[in-house]
Parts: structure tokens; C-alpha cells; sequence
């Protein structure tokens, strides 16, 4: 068995789910979730009971870790998702989900959330005819987002698209690889949200 040294992968064994973070890597058998059944080090079992505390704390990591969230944008989504109608958890998730790097990642632009980041953050991405070099940018039902009219923006998106063809696509974006064009046509639902997360969990901690 080899080595199991990748810290992007040793996240996924702590947090107990597959976080894709290496891109379509994470997709293939060569992904170290599948080559490893245990927790890395060599006492990889657990003493006592797991606190209600510990389940909710280890929830809302898997989310921070899963879009690349800091902690401080995390709050702040979630006192959005409180002031919603309807099921916090739920609210919490959607907009976590139309956050733009989210969206060029989940529309084929980009192989992973890091690469997504990086291509909204050197001007690669517009919204609206508009060039947004903002990850966290929250993206609202109709927004349009195409890529900056420059050769290499055009030759990288392209090749992304190419690998990311075997990707399942989400319900809430419809992609137009011809004219390298990604719409928002309605609001995610949970079953967008491919994350193994317990939502109601990250409530009731942060509602304490």
C-alpha cells in the first residue's frame, strides 16, 4: 500500500467523507479514500463516547473544509440562512452552494474548488456580461456566467471542460459548452448538495 502523506487526503480520513479536494483525482481509483480504510497513524481507533458537541463541531468542518470556507464567511452564512424562510440547514447549504467558485467548479470551468477560486480571483470569470474576481460572490436565479474573451481564458476553461465531461451534472445550472456559458436556473436543492452532511447537526451547535 503506499505511502499515505497527502494532507488534502488526510483531511478526508479525519473528517470521515470524501471531500474531493484534489479534483477529479478524488473521482478516479487512484483517489487514497479508496486505497486506505483507516485513519492515518498508528492508534487509528477512538476512546469513549462521541459528544453531541464533537458530532455537530465535526459537521460543520466537513462543510468549512469541503468549500473552503473560513470561519468567519461561515457565521456569516449561517446568520443569512437564520433570517430565511424555511429550514436553516437547508438555507445554510444553498447559499453556501451558489457561491460562485462553487459554481464554475459544478459547471465544468474548473477541475476543483481551489482551481474555481484561483480562476475567479485572476479575472478569468464574468457574471452578466461583467468580470467578478470575487469567490465568495453569491450568485442569484438567471446570473449568467460566461469567460473573459482572452485566449488562454478560453484554452484553459475548454480543456477543463473536456476532463470534467464524465461529472454528473447539477439541476440547478444549465451549461452551454459551446458558448462556454454556465446559467442559474433555479435555487439548489439538497440533492445538489453532494457533501454527506448532517446540516441539522451544524445548527443545534451553533445555536447554542
Amino acid at each position: 500500500m503506499a505511502r499515505y502523506t497527502d494532507a488534502k487526503c488526510r483531511l478526508c480520513r479525519r473528517e470521515g467523507a470524501k471531500l474531493f479536494l484534489k479534483g477529479t483525482r478524488c473521482e478516479t481509483v487512484k483517489c487514497s479514500w479508496h486505497r486506505r480504510e483507516k485513519v492515518p497513524g498508528m492508534h487509528n481507533w477512538q476512546r469513549g463516547k462521541v459528544s453531541d458537541y464533537k458530532k455537530g463541531l465535526r459537521e460543520k468542518q466537513k462543510v468549512k473544509r469541503f468549500y473552503g470556507l473560513l470561519e468567519r464567511q461561515f457565521k456569516r452564512y449561517f446568520r443569512m440562512a437564520e433570517i430565511e424562510k424555511g429550514n436553516t440547514g437547508m438555507n445554510l447549504l444553498k447559499i453556501i452552494e451558489t457561491r460562485l467558485d462553487n459554481a464554475v467548479l459544478r459547471g465544468g470551468f474548473a477541475l476543483s474548488r481551489a482551481q474555481g477560486r484561483q480562476l475567479v480571483c485572476h479575472g478569468h470569470i464574468k457574471v452578466n456580461g461583467k468580470r467578478v474576481d470575487i469567490p465568495s460572490y453569491l450568485l442569484k436565479t438567471g446570473d449568467v456566467i460566461t469567460v473573459q474573451d482572452r485566449e488562454n481564458s478560453k484554452k484553459q476553461v475548454k480543456e477543463n471542460m473536456e476532463q470534467a465531461k464524465t461529472r454528473e451534472p447539477v439541476s440547478w445550472l444549465a451549461v452551454n459548452e459551446a458558448g462556454l456559458e454556465i446559467t442559474v436556473v433555479k435555487e439548489p436543492t439538497r440533492e445538489d448538495v453532494s457533501i454527506p452532511i448532517e446540516e441539522q447537526l451544524v445548527v443545534e451547535l451553533l445555536s447554542r
